[in-house]
């Protein structure tokens, strides 16, 4: 075999490799790094013994410890359970009231009604529940079917237009798109709101509408506009919008009479998933009595 290049400077053979007149040098490895490499494999080996490692016949080979994550998950899982079942057994006999003066069980079913929020409530109406244009704001105190606990829970179990038989229903005519209001009387309708909620309006347009209002209007919302929480039925005399307060959004809505749909949620929660869940929401609002 012969005898490999020495380098003329550090006196260290070289690999034959050459580039551009550079010539590689065949250092040894760093001892340090070595003796992690060397300690890799021992630990590689003795965990290779201890735990699950290597594909067998009916699954991987058990290892000396028989250890398996999989079944320490399984019982962390059976443990929390058993934590919840007698948790939850609490809010069982106990009512929307007296758990939110508990604060052993209102801090349980805020926690409950957090996690259930944001994996199911979160996509309309928000992470914080603030809502937007179509989606109702849950942290207001304005509400359209009532902000109570009862209120509350009543409307998270059985929805609203869900096609549920106890659902909430309420139902906006759409004057314009059914025709039963001509476009120049919905344009004075639209004014006519406007001045409801103390804004600048066409005074002739909003003389001429009154009539139109109390004809069409006022069975549901009032004859002042303030609406009906039974009804479901939007106060028009604030500056709170569930679809926009500008001209246009207003005429939209008396034109094309638009409403959301909110899941019955008693078809995938129980009992007291939607309490915890009505207590989370409740407090978080500020609590309308």
């Amino acid at each position: 075999m012969a005898e490999r290049e020495k380098d003329a400077h550090s006196g260290v053979e070289t690999t034959g490799h050459e580039w551009d007149g550079i010539k590689e040098l065949d250092n040894p490895l760093p001892r340090w790094w070595l003796w992690i490499f060397y300690g890799c494999i021992v630990f590689a080996v003795v965990y290779w013994v201890l735990m699950p490692a290597w594909p067998w016949f009916g699954g991987p080979t058990p290892g000396i410890l028989h250890k398996s994550d999989r079944a320490q998950v399984a019982v962390d899982i059976d443990a929390l359970k058993a934590r919840r079942t007698a948790e939850a057994g609490q809010l069982s006999n106990a009512s929307l009231e007296q758990i939110e003066k508990d604060p052993a069980m209102q801090s349980y079913a805020l926690a409950v009604g957090q996690s259930i929020f944001g994996d199911n409530c979160a996509t309309c109406h928000g992470a914080g529940g603030t809502g937007g244009k179509g989606y109702a704001n849950l942290r207001d105190d304005v509400w359209l079917w009532g902000g109570t606990l009862e209120d509350i829970q009543r409307t998270i179990t059985y929805g609203i237009r869900s096609g549920d038989p106890d659902a909430r229903v309420s139902q906006m005519p759409s004057f314009g798109r059914d025709q039963l209001l001509k476009p120049e009387q919905i344009n004075d309708l639209t004014e006519y709101v406007v001045a409801l909620s103390h804004r600048p309006a066409d005074p002739v347009a909003v003389q001429r509408a009154g009539q139109l209002f109390t004809d069409n209007c006022a069975a549901c919302h009032g004859p002042t506009g303030i609406g009906n929480l039974q009804l479901g039925a939007p106060n028009l005399a604030d500056r709170d919008w569930l679809y926009g307060g500008d001209r246009k959004s207003i005429h939209d809505q008396i034109w094309f009479g638009r409403g959301g749909v909110m899941p019955a949620w008693r078809h995938r929660f129980d009992a007291n998933t939607i309490k915890a869940l009505a207590v989370y929401i409740h407090v978080n609002s500020g609590g309308q009595s």
